[in-house]
């Protein structure tokens, strides 16, 4: 039972340069080698090389000293077996996008309307008498005038040409942000290899074939490789085979190591064989790239893998079909001619949860938009029966057929006002304030240290109510040290003198400390002078070295005496275990092994102890207790962590124990040291505690500590405070109160505990899993939970994917926790998800601010231009001023809007929750009070302007007339008064302050200033195309004037209590659970939103890290019972990682029986047999 390591050839000690050249073995030769397992692969390499050691002398690489670095060499290698990286599907090009930005139907609707306009603005119809056909084209005096019809057509289709560009760019600039992200993410992707003997990381795009690689528990393997040395390794390969047991791999049973696997145990090193395109992984991407052509959509077969009660295992997770087992059971595969002939059968699937937000927008719109359409019908209609009766019936006029032509024109224009009011009813701007909001919040929380992964994430941290923390290296400083110790009888308060301990005692205790550990682990000295020294690799083990160092000796020596190849078997440390075991064999045939782990596990097993004379003596159970009483829980309720230390020895002439009996191995151990770490709590963490639990969050500490160590950290924090009633728990009794005799969790037992809980000590992965999906899933309280959880280990993956919103920790956490989070700490600090938190509510209100200036913009425009058109038979605001208003302005009020930073104020309130309308009362409040405002006085301009001002009157102009000074009063004091509103939209909750912190936003005053500038360029200069006439400086000063009775009007309203105004609506609900149960049983149906669309367009981009998506996958649906409760519990995740159900996946397979379950183009069923 050694640990596999090979032998290793003398005089192979480096790579030799002068040897480099041409290799012993071709890419094709490894890319057939890698596709062999097991038994099949060892045979291989023991016919065809000999063994792994005559792999490594063909691709001149030495499996101790690594390759050489040389430029030279690693440029010949990537010549001759390629890059380790896969090349990204083409981005949408500018073009294309501007394209899809032209299928909005609102803006082909008045493409089709300005064309139609120019067209017969173009058309005179000879010798038309213009009397013949009534008044409707009287008035049109001048040639000029007439010959200028087409200015309208043409100024709307170069409004639509700048908002497709606006659009277009957006979309562009989106993309852009989102492929740097992932390249950002992918360059901070590290793997530590050998070269020249040195363990060093590089970027995981520049490992080449023949490097040798050091794996380690948590790591994603960045390539394919041959295992050269490993200690109990264990790889769950889910990923690529489907299969769900993790693999045992060694050099004697299975060698091979595949890209996009995950490490899931032990420790080891290996030789990379294939990288890139040409690794399993890259097969795979090649073969996808070549299936999109595939017209085929049949039920292809795949390859039976793993043992066939693996392979019935079909998991579904996120609503979609996600590894390549077949739907059935083992009795149908024996029928399977019979399953043929059937028709297949389709599993529906409930749908994807949206976004709390995106559900809430949707539904919004939707009501908008009809209210918009039955208006914009309404108004087409009046005009064309106000004009067919005003001129066929009073004034009793036939359908002459020159007059056709001028008749068309005026329907025409009546079209474009219909279309007109549908353009301010529909609120575009709106789609472009999230997606501004969400960017630019992603953007400033980089510089907060939140690696924003999935973008509605943002915003459902704004909601959140409860916060699952891990506690060491989030709550504390994961800078561990090594404060008190027993030792030799005897408790020191701190670390004792080298001469305190028995010489003996001393040795041993060194020696186990720096062979016991990961030999990644180092300290390393401090970066710049007067700095503290650097902690590499695991940071329990790093302090345990810390003390070796302050006990005046040196690791290095020894693990230099002892290198990891001599190490004869490694029992790794992982969540079950709690503890790590290295064994030596000595040259007497006897073997010794040290261990250490969390005290009370270890101490348990120990039956002698070292004394103050260096000896071992018994160590009974009462002793066990006694210490326990005496020694750790005073050091853990100093908030210390504590570690036992031990050894035991096998004596050679008893033979070689049977090393996988581990019960018999770990026992009868002698006690060397019991150590108490201090991991000090960040000082800002108190202070973001109190900040959360004012904005109404509850924060858990969930933790592998024991209890008294976690209730220490939890009071220094502020999480249990004295005087409150709060439970603290350890795993072991949350199993027993919240599970029934069979085992199972109960949600009711579930509910009596989670609400006072606020310590969960010593808790597996399981628990923290288990703890999140019942607060998710509870019912108690009026809404339902958002829980936020932090985690950085491999099996917090199930916990994190669970949550609503899962923060991994960028600097200790695994890839796996990485990928199964929606935002990255890179900090890995408490208080940045309280910036999180902050950052997400400001989302939600700076959308609301927009939403509260929107509404108000498009129920003025749209009633103006409704009751305009009915009285005076044409809209007061024309189509390009209308669509100056409203979609320039509200670009540009949605970049000043969506872009409002963050105050220490919005921690002061309570989540909203999920069930909070967009549109509060205030809001509504607001949002009627100021259109009345504005109504009030357009209407009066509209109707006694020309008295008030003495100017000619602009009503009942006839068709093509020259621009009023009338109607250009009344669009410019439009203009000031939305102008002047926007600054009342920065506050929604009824402040008074609507100027306060206004100059902490640059991009808002510059909006207001650059619009200002705009609307007196259109003004004075506009003309024909904007229908607009020059203005006097009177004029101008009244225009403005009526403007800032906005803000007056607005600290009016803000006096009037809302609670008093009952008869107000909220708007924009977010769908009940009801609605959406009977939305998921419509069979066959499938809305998409454009959130989902920005979501498949993403898709692309994010297939690059598919191989490594797989794996989260895999981990969480070891947490799920069976693939029914996928079904029925779908996450709420916007999941875009859908590749093992790719329809193309198909491809994959050719020759064997079973069919795959696929998906369908609507992407709501599974097909199965």
């Amino acid at each position: 039972m050694a640990n596999n390591a090979a032998e290793h050839p003398p005089g192979n000690s480096v790579a030799d340069p002068s040897q480099e050249g041409d290799f012993g073995i071709t890419t094709m030769d490894l890319r057939n080698l890698m596709e062999l397992r097991s038994a099949e692969a060892v045979a291989s390499i023991r016919d065809g090389y000999g063994d792994v050691q005559g792999i490594c002398r063909r691709l001149k690489t030495s499996p101790i000293e690594g390759l050489s670095g040389n430029p030279v060499d690693l440029e010949k290698r990537h010549a001759s077996f390629g890059k380790n990286f896969i090349p990204p599907k083409k981005a949408k090009s500018f073009l294309a996008l501007v394209w899809e930005a032209l299928q909005d139907v609102t803006l082909i609707i008045l493409e089709i309307a300005a064309i139609i306009s120019l067209g017969l603005s173009f058309y005179h119809p000879p010798g038309g008498d213009s009397e013949s056909c009534g008044q409707a084209a009287s008035g049109v005096e001048d040639e000029g005038e007439a010959q200028a019809g087409w200015i309208e057509g043409a100024a709307i289709l170069f409004s639509v040409a700048i908002v497709v560009l606006v659009t277009a760019f957006n979309d562009w600039s989106k993309e852009k942000q989102f492929r740097g992200l992932q390249s950002r993410i992918e360059q901070e992707q590290k793997f530590t290899v050998i070269r020249k003997g040195q363990v060093i990381q590089i970027p995981v795009s520049e490992i080449v074939t023949g490097d040798i690689a050091q794996i380690k528990y948590g790591d994603l393997l960045p390539a394919d490789g041959i295992l050269i040395q490993g200690n109990d390794l264990k790889i769950d390969e889910s990923s690529l085979t489907g299969e769900s047991d993790h693999v045992r791999k060694s050099l004697d049973k299975d060698p091979m190591l595949l890209s996009g696997t995950h490490v899931m145990e032990g420790s080891g090193r290996m030789v990379v064989s294939a990288v890139g395109l040409n690794s399993q992984t890259g097969i795979i991407f090649t073969l996808l790239g070549a299936g999109d052509s595939d017209e085929e959509k049949k039920v292809k077969k795949s390859k039976k893998q793993g043992p066939p009660e693996n392979r019935n295992k079909a998991k579904t997770q996120d609503g979609i079909a996600l590894e390549i087992q077949p739907l059935k059971s083992e009795e149908a595969a024996e029928s399977e001619e019979k399953e043929e002939l059937k028709p297949v059968k389709k599993v529906n699937v409930t749908k994807k949860e949206k976004s709390v937000l995106q559900g809430k927008l949707t539904r919004l719109a939707v009501q908008i938009g009809k209210a918009g359409l039955i208006m914009s019908a309404l108004t087409v209609i009046i005009l064309i029966l106000y004009f067919v009766i005003d001129t066929f019936g009073v004034q009793g006029r036939t359908w002459e057929s020159e007059c056709t032509p001028i008749y068309i024109q005026y329907f025409v224009k009546f079209f474009i006002i219909g279309v007109t009011v549908l353009v301010v009813a529909v609120p575009e701007g709106l789609p472009l304030a999230v997606t501004i909001s969400l960017a630019y919040s992603v953007k400033k929380m980089m510089k907060d240290n939140n690696l924003v992964r999935h973008l509605d994430a943002c915003e459902t941290m704004g909601n959140a109510t409860a916060i699952c923390s891990d506690k060491t290296g989030t709550l504390t400083m994961n800078r561990m040290t090594v404060v008190q110790a027993y030792v030799g009888d005897t408790h020191y308060k701190a670390v004792p003198e080298p001469d305190a301990i028995m010489p003996d005692t001393l040795e041993v205790l060194v020696n186990s400390i720096s062979i016991n550990s990961a030999y990644t682990t180092k300290i390393l000295p401090p970066e710049r002078e007067g700095g503290l020294p650097r902690h590499v690799g695991n940071k329990t083990e790093c302090s345990l070295l810390g003390l070796v160092l302050e006990l005046k000796r040196d690791y290095q020596p020894i693990r230099d005496e002892i290198p990891e190849e001599k190490l004869y078997k490694v029992y790794t440390f992982n969540s079950s275990r709690k503890s790590m075991s290295t064994v030596l064999k000595n040259a007497d045939g006897s073997f010794r092994m040290y261990s250490k782990g969390a005290s009370e596990i270890v101490l348990r097993k120990c039956s002698h102890i070292l004394d103050a004379k260096g000896k071992p003596r018994s160590f009974s159970p009462k002793d066990r207790d006694d210490m326990v009483r005496r020694v750790i829980e005073p050091m853990a309720c100093e908030g210390l962590r504590t570690i036992c230390v031990a050894y035991r020895d096998f004596p050679g002439e008893a033979g070689e124990p049977n090393w996988d009996n581990e019960n018999d191995i770990l026992n009868d151990l002698t006690c060397i040291v019991v150590v108490g770490i201090e991991d000090p709590v960040r000082p800002e963490v108190p202070d973001a505690i109190s900040k959360c639990q004012r904005a109404g969050i509850t924060v858990r500490m969930v933790t592998g500590d024991n209890i008294n160590t976690a209730r220490a950290i939890a009071s220094k924090c502020g999480i249990l405070l004295p005087g409150e009633d709060f439970l603290c728990m350890e795993g072991k009794e949350f199993n027993l109160q919240i599970r029934n005799d069979k085992g199972e969790v109960e949600q009711e037992r579930l509910d009596k505990v989670w609400p006072n809980l606020r310590v969960l000590a010593r808790s597996s992965p399981t628990d923290k899993h288990t703890l999140v999906k019942g607060i998710i899933d509870s019912t108690v309280g009026e809404t339902r939970q958002v829980v936020a959880v932090t985690g950085d280990g491999t099996n917090d993956g199930p916990a994190l994917k669970k949550a609503d919103v899962g923060f991994a920790m960028g600097i200790a956490g695994t890839d796996v926790a990485k990928e199964a989070s929606d935002i990255i700490l890179t900090d890995d600090n408490f208080s940045s998800i309280v910036k999180a938190v902050m950052w997400g509510r400001n989302v939600y209100d700076s959308i609301s601010k927009f939403l509260q200036f929107q509404l108000t913009v498009n129920v003025v425009a749209v009633i103006v231009a409704f009751t305009g058109a009915c009285i005076t038979q044409d809209s007061p605001l024309k189509a390009v001023q209308m669509l100056w208003v409203n979609l320039i302005m509200d670009t540009l009020a949605s970049l000043a809007l969506a872009t409002e930073p963050p105050t220490e104020s919005l921690l002061l309130r309570r989540p909203y929750g999920r069930n909070k309308p967009l549109i509060s009362r205030t809001m509504m409040k607001n949002i009627l009070g100021h259109a009345i405002y504005q109504l009030v006085i357009i209407f009066t301009l509209l109707f006694a302007g020309e008295k008030i001002f003495d100017i000619d009157s602009g009503r009942n102009a006839p068709l093509h007339s020259p621009p009023s000074e009338h109607y250009t009063i009344v669009f410019n004091v439009f203009v000031m008064m939305q102008l002047f509103n926007e600054i009342n939209a920065r506050k929604i909750h009824g402040e008074r302050n609507v100027f306060e912190g206004i100059y902490r936003n640059p991009i808002f005053c510059s909006v207001v200033l650059g619009t200002f500038v705009l609307q007196i360029i259109i003004v004075q200069f506009g003309g024909k195309p904007f229908s607009c006439t020059a203005l006097t400086i009177d004029q101008w000063l009244w225009c403005v004037f009526i403007g800032v009775g906005e803000l007056l009007w607005g600290q009016l309203i803000s006096a009037i209590p809302t609670h008093r105004l009952k008869f107000l609506m909220e708007a924009g609900h977010s769908s009940t659970k009801e609605q959406i149960q009977q939305e998921g049983l419509i069979e066959g149906t499938d809305e998409i939103d454009h959130a989902e669309m920005e979501l498949r367009r993403g898709q692309i981009l994010w297939f690059r890290g598919l191989n490594r998506i797989q794996t989260q996958i895999k981990v969480v649906n070891a947490f799920r019972s069976s693939l029914y409760e996928g079904l029925e519990n779908p996450e709420s995740r916007n999941s875009i990682h859908s590749f093992m159900a790719h329809p193309d996946f198909a491809s994959l397979s050719s020759d064997n029986e079973d069919p795959i379950p696929t998906i369908q183009e609507t992407g709501d069923e599974i097909t199965g047999p």
